[in-house]
């Protein structure tokens, strides 16, 4: 899975990356000190592997991971040359979901390049930048495809979706809110790789006074879990400043510091549980003494495709698959103990894998 990270200048854009990678990007109190992309490589936290490692005593224990991209603050006029001018929104294009940080914390040390802190007026500006860096796109593809859309078929039809995306956007709508039901529109509209299509989870940056009550007591945060409400995107509140503090501790000191703070989870956790949630995610397992590992597939996936995730030749050549819940595996200490309980499925090509399902994949090619 691959996060783009975008926000204003200031917001805590690069602070929140910091922590999340402890990738040590460049963080200062000026506009634009991150000009080209920083990208980091985060595991999900996954206490189901470490259980299963230590009880096959796996020699290496290999978790998921999220590549997360950061790039320079966007600025109003972007697309057209202010600030650092969008070109670099390019190195967003391929990610999965968009993590928009909105600064909804008050600080007269950190200057906000809009000279006030307001939530909703940010991610406008924000979203704006998204348009017009999207309304480029388009209109360089409507110029290529016009050309020969009188003579051929298949291009008057692209032509026409190209021109129904524009009006979209030129009203000022985001990409994903067009509703293209077709399937080689649906195609062609994916294609395209838009920004304003892609999903959003929206990091509420907040002071640590307000962490505690998940921002329930500022109206930032309120605007905004509205306002993701209504276009069905995820939020999650963090304070950037504390998840800097908490990536320089080790493991065991995180919990009594979260415990301290009021906190279940860290920063990063919340961030993972509201991707995985809205980008239609789970993670299946295999186990044994050589590796111990996690795979993410989307939910609703089936067996032969999930072991298409560990090689192809694993999904060509599928006979069957060992299915037991990790629950139930740690519960009677190995594979054979769980099958002699009836615990372990002998699933076929229709089964559906489950969040949680440790699978030991049978194939012949």
């Amino acid at each position: 899975m691959k996060l783009g990270i975008v926000g204003l200048p200031n917001v805590g854009k690069s602070t929140l990356f910091n922590s999340l990678t402890k990738a040590g990007a460049e963080s200062a109190n000026y506009p634009f000190c991150t000009i080209d992309p920083n990208i980091g490589i985060v595991a999900v936290p996954d206490e189901r592997l470490k259980l299963l490692g230590d009880m096959y005593h796996s020699k290496k224990v290999t978790p998921a991971v999220i590549e997360f991209v950061d790039i320079a603050g966007l600025v109003k006029g972007a697309s057209k040359g202010e600030g650092l001018g969008n070109q670099f929104l390019s190195n967003i294009r391929e990610v999965d979901a968009i993590v928009h940080v909105v600064r909804c914390f008050e600080d007269s040390n950190v200057i906000h390049v809009d000279g006030s802190v307001n939530p909703m007026r940010d991610i406008e500006t924000i979203n704006l930048e998204l348009i017009f860096s999207d309304l480029e796109i388009l209109e360089r593809r409507i110029s290529r495809v016009s050309k020969g859309a009188r003579m051929d078929k298949a291009l008057g039809k692209e032509l026409a979706l190209l021109e129904r995306i524009k009006e979209h956007l030129e009203s000022g709508r985001m990409a994903k809110s067009l509703v293209v039901e077709e399937e080689e529109e649906l195609a062609l509209f994916q294609s395209y790789n838009l920004l304003t299509a892609k999903p959003v989870i929206y990091a509420a940056n907040v002071s640590e006074e307000d962490l505690a009550d998940d921002g329930a007591g500022n109206p930032g945060v309120c605007a905004v879990k509205k306002f993701a409400a209504e276009e069905n995107s995820e939020v999650f509140v963090i304070c950037a400043q504390i998840e800097q503090e908490i990536a320089e501790l080790e493991e065991d000191e995180k919990a009594m510091f979260l415990e301290d703070l009021g906190l279940k989870e860290s920063g990063l956790e919340k961030l993972i549980k509201a991707s995985y949630r809205l980008l239609g995610l789970m993670s299946f397992l295999t186990a044994g003494e050589d590796e111990t590992r996690a795979w993410t597939i989307r939910i609703g996936t089936k067996a032969p495709q999930a072991a298409g995730k560990i090689h192809s030749d694993f999904e060509r050549g599928f006979i069957k698959a060992e299915v037991v819940n990790y629950k139930d595996l740690l519960k009677y200490g190995s594979l054979s103990a769980a099958k002699e309980k009836g615990v372990v499925g002998i699933e076929g090509k229709d089964y559906v894998v489950k969040d949680g399902d440790v699978i030991l994949f049978r194939f012949n090619v």
